[in-house]
């Protein structure tokens, strides 16, 4: 499944047990608060148990899949999170994901990221290379 719009995020966010990631994300707004990306990665991760719920080994791997065109390629990355063990930012992840599981703090509500998941799908797609007639420079 790839996802092609924040509704559709949405609908598979709140199709899950959203508590957890909506508590990751929080916890990383705090620790980093200009990187949105990282944020939206904690958030999305919640969507694994949606894609694959009998297979806990998939999740991060389907949830990194699902959101990859919409997203890009660095929040890809840290959600698949088989990135080297001393990347900080998937190590932040992780201890953010940690925390949020014992975490019994206000995260909010899933609706207040919308805005957020929206910010950097628009970055991601100002980012997509320009298509253009085959033959043309920058076409693929």
């Amino acid at each position: 499944m790839e996802l092609r719009s924040v509704e559709e995020l949405m609908d598979l966010l709140y199709a899950g047990r959203y508590q957890h990631a909506l508590r990751t994300a929080a916890l990383l707004r705090r620790s980093r608060p200009a990187d949105k990306e990282l944020q939206v990665a904690g958030l999305v991760q919640g969507i694994g148990p949606v894609l694959s719920p009998g297979d806990e080994a998939a999740r991060a791997r389907r949830a990194a899949a699902a959101v990859r065109p919409l997203l890009g390629e660095r929040v890809f990355r840290l959600v698949r999170g088989d990135g080297a063990l001393a990347d900080d930012d998937v190590l932040r992840l992780r201890q953010a994901a940690e925390e949020g599981r014992t975490g019994g703090f206000d995260a909010g509500v899933l609706e207040d990221w919308r805005t957020v998941l929206e910010l950097v799908a628009a970055r991601n797609r100002r980012l997509d290379p320009v298509e253009g007639p085959p033959g043309a420079p920058g076409a693929q």
